[in-house]
């Protein structure tokens, strides 16, 4: 009986020990540069936003922040790079509504669960999204698709970001409802496909709004519709897609997150917590998003979670509906 009561009183102390080890360790963070890994390439809206947010965590936390790019498979080469790399906070990774709320359900074997497989940090940045048009297609507004590509073969040729991407989805369904057909054409990445547009080799293609903006106001694209319930500032003369079809389905934003390695320690994460709110406060971080037609803000850690969530029940029947996934 003696025996236990020493066992249990030893294992008592390495406890304290260890855990005030953890606890110094961890309060020291960060100690050295920390990586932050975009998953779409330079150039890209949620490339842009990922090096504004780096910037100021680099001056809140007082180490340098490296943006590494890692694009392909529409975020899931980044993906998994990240699910190897330590639980330790010096390794992250900016995840748009896409990789967090429709990749993973559009395969029938999920590549990765986004619920499980990472650690949220917070919700950074939100923008709208707009269907646009080149200008060889004729299209002006929303009601010319029906009446130019209702015989083509084919239809209209849409580009996305990658297969799964909001883009792919949100046009996708609006084509069907529209009882207009198309032709699905991946990019790697939003920044070709909006290169692919410009240069009408494609008919139409939906864009985060600051990617659209400068274009649409120097006359190489039209608007044709903004993915939201309110019509935005940067484009008021563009109707809703609320108000075009009456519902409220398709009315979503896009917004970005920072995520960590799954199991990072819970101080860590409060670090990077607390620098990201410092930033969203920030008046000159604040400008740089709104320069991107981009609202920053910060949330609560849990919330990249829960967000994803939200979103997902919403994408999952529409997904199955529209016989996206694959194997």
């Amino acid at each position: 009986m003696q025996c236990k009561q020493t066992v249990s009183f030893l294992n008592s102390i390495l406890t304290a020990l260890t855990i005030g080890f953890s606890g110094s360790a961890f309060a020291a963070y960060p100690e050295s540069p920390i990586t932050i890994v975009a998953q779409q390439p330079p150039g890209s809206g949620s490339d842009a936003m990922t090096r504004v947010l780096a910037d100021c965590l680099a001056k809140q936390l007082k180490q340098p922040v490296v943006v590494q790019n890692k694009a392909g498979a529409n975020g899931i080469l980044a993906i998994n790079y990240l699910k190897g790399q330590p639980a330790n906070g010096y390794t992250l990774m900016t995840i748009g509504m896409s990789q967090m709320t429709i990749t993973p359900y559009v395969y029938k074997k999920m590549p990765y669960d986004p619920q499980t497989d990472f650690t949220g940090v917070t919700v950074f940045g939100t923008s709208p999204l707009v269907l646009t048009a080149s200008l060889n297609s004729g299209v002006k507004v929303l009601g010319d698709l029906a009446k130019k590509f209702s015989g083509k073969d084919g239809g209209a040729n849409f580009g996305s970001p990658g297969k799964g991407s909001p883009a792919h989805l949100l046009t996708t369904a609006l084509l069907e409802r529209l009882k207009v057909p198309g032709t699905h054409v991946p990019f790697t990445g939003e920044s070709a496909g909006a290169t692919a547009l410009i240069g009408n080799q494609i008919d139409i293609m939906t864009l985060v709004s600051g990617t659209a903006l400068p274009q649409v106001k120097a006359g190489r694209l039209v608007p044709l519709a903004v993915f939201d319930d309110a019509r935005s500032p940067a484009f008021p003369e563009v109707p809703t897609i609320a108000e075009l079809l009456g519902d409220q389905e398709l009315a979503r934003g896009a917004w970005i997150g920072l995520v960590a390695v799954k199991d990072t320690p819970a101080p860590v994460v409060q670090t990077l917590n607390k620098a990201a709110s410092q930033c969203s406060q920030d008046p000159a971080y604040i400008k740089r998003f709104a320069q991107m037609n981009a609202k920053a803000i910060a949330t609560s850690a849990t919330d990249v979670i829960s967000r994803a969530k939200a979103d997902s029940d919403v994408w999952r029947p529409l997904i199955k509906s529209l016989n996206l996934t694959v194997d």
